[in-house]
């Protein structure tokens, strides 16, 4: 067969008209330096600010700082994230900006800063992921907060109350029971559709995996994710880690629920940072913090809001946690989480070594949002309670100098003393509103100034037994209408007497045989 040279051209033609040039650019850099979990990269001119890259063998790295000539990263991983990379390697893009797996997949899980599980129940299976660090809800997609976010703690529920969507700070010595406020809070969510996140930053993991298994026993992980970033984790996970929790309680929210974030705690958050801001070699600030570390809780805290009905009236709730140095909520840390939050919860050491459990030192202590998230009931018997309390802390100083007490300054001490043995409140045992507002009533009307102040922590267990015995119906009313009316406080000052003989008249043989 002969092939004419024409027919050649033809085909050639033909070929070059439906060839196209696919050219495909890749923005690739170069480590310059690398250690203690910080790579400087010559290259990456359009990399952007929280970017992920890609070192290679599976390590992974995000963007902090964008210099002239070089960008700055942190290396993500446990041990030595570092080992796998030498100066010289290439890095690339990835042009995704850091984001972590959320939604109902992870929901009674322990997971890391970077979402993937620790927690050996087998992988997360969503589709749905949220980006580590975004702005806040702006004013008009927001509505005022004035639903209560029921702690389950007395001193609290009574004195400093927290609304849903609401930034409460915990504030306190190391070992005065900050966390197990915390986990009381997780605790007391149950059946109240609160899906709760517990971030770990800098915790031992003995400690994370304390609190997961008392979250397991009181049923509270069915509702509760664990973000963890142990002291063996590095600095960039530490950092990482409230971020991921907020991220992931931001889904609820968006989805018209309810989220309680906690974060413990965000002094060794801000130690995180500090130590990559330093091996950055950003300037150093006030106690060697840098100066945007004030900005660090900030972009965290205001993420936290009740949002409008429109936007389906979701809420986030913050609780962080803060460390203090001897007592001092003056310095650097403390301050700038004080000047975020609404309000803080100050736990004071003296009061926790006299017993004083949780140790809440009413006078420090504060929420700015107040009776408006308080519920009715809780605040028709608590309204003088605070004020009570500190005048009965401040006489109390004033009676250990004094020789002779007058009749009505006694009368204080006696219902002072009695306030605070009702404000005691075991671990892990967080109390429904109804019981709280009984006892309360209780003691602000009176009724347990003549019984012994050492015998009202049994009084309270009793009375309750009694109450569900006999008087159930005034228990019920109390949390249906979440007020208090004429009838209920009829039946319940009936049942306080009611109790009050039967309690006298069983102490009286033990009195005795005492004597």
């Amino acid at each position: 067969m002969e092939i004419r040279p024409e027919e050649i051209t033809s085909i050639l033609k033909k070929e070059l008209e439906k060839y196209q040039t696919r050219l495909e650019t890749e923005s690739i850099g170069r480590v310059i330096q690398v250690g203690d979990t910080i790579a400087r990269i010559y290259g990456l001119d359009d990399v952007m600010m929280g970017e992920l890259i890609d070192f290679g063998n599976n390590v992974m790295g995000m963007v902090l700082n964008l210099e002239e000539d070089s960008v700055g990263a942190v290396i993500f991983g446990s041990d030595n994230p570092d080992r796998e990379i030498r100066e010289g390697d290439i890095v690339r893009r990835t042009g995704k900006i850091i984001q972590v797996p959320v939604g109902e997949a992870l929901v009674g899980r322990v997971v890391n800063a970077l979402g993937k599980p620790v927690d050996g129940k087998g992988p997360i299976h969503t589709d749905k992921f949220r980006p580590l660090l975004t702005g806040a809800p702006g004013v008009v997609e927001r509505q005022p907060v004035d639903q209560s976010l029921e702690t389950g703690i007395k001193a609290i529920d009574s004195m400093i109350p927290i609304g849903r969507g609401q930034r409460e700070l915990i504030i306190g010595d190391r070992q005065t029971g900050k966390t197990a406020i915390a986990i009381d809070m997780i605790i007391n969510q149950k059946g109240k559709g609160v899906h709760c996140v517990y971030v770990g930053v800098g915790q031992k993991i003995s400690s994370i995996v304390g609190v997961s298994q008392t979250l397991e026993k009181y049923g509270a992980m069915e509702y509760t994710t664990i973000v963890t970033a142990s002291a063996r984790a590095s600095a960039s996970l530490q950092y990482l880690a409230p971020y991921t929790g907020c991220a992931i309680g931001e889904e609820f929210m968006v989805s018209g629920k309810n989220a309680l974030a906690i974060y413990d705690d965000l002094s060794k958050h801000a130690q995180a940072y500090r130590q990559l801001s330093l091996l950055l070699r950003r300037p150093p600030g006030r106690e060697a913090y840098p100066g945007d570390v004030f900005y660090l809780h900030s972009r965290l805290l205001e993420r936290s809001a009740r949002l409008n009905n429109d936007l389906g009236g979701g809420s986030l709730t913050a609780i962080p946690i803060i460390e203090t140095q001897a007592g001092d909520i003056t310095s650097y840390i403390p301050t700038n989480v004080i000047s975020i939050t609404d309000g803080q919860i100050y736990l004071e050491s003296d009061l926790f070594y006299a017993g004083n459990r949780p140790a809440v030192n009413v006078g420090l202590s504060v929420s700015r949002v107040g009776g408006k998230a308080q519920t009715k009931a809780m605040r028709q018997v608590a309204a003088q309670l605070r004020l009570d309390l500190a005048q009965y802390r401040e006489l109390l100083t004033f009676s250990q100098f004094g020789s002779e007490i007058d009749k009505s300054v006694q009368d204080q001490l006696t219902r002072g003393l009695r306030m605070t043995e009702i404000l005691k409140q075991g671990q892990y045992e967080p109390l429904p509103l109804a019981k709280q507002v009984m006892i309360i009533y209780a003691g602000t009307k009176g009724f347990l100034d003549d019984i012994e102040a050492s015998k009202i922590g049994a009084f309270e267990k009793k009375f309750y037994e009694f109450l569900a015995a006999k008087y159930a119906d005034v228990e019920a009313d109390i949390q249906s209408k979440k007020a208090l009316d004429d009838s209920i406080t009829i039946r319940l000052e009936k049942a306080i007497k009611e109790f009050k003989e039967i309690f006298k008249t069983a102490a009286e043989p033990v009195s005795a045989a005492q004597k």
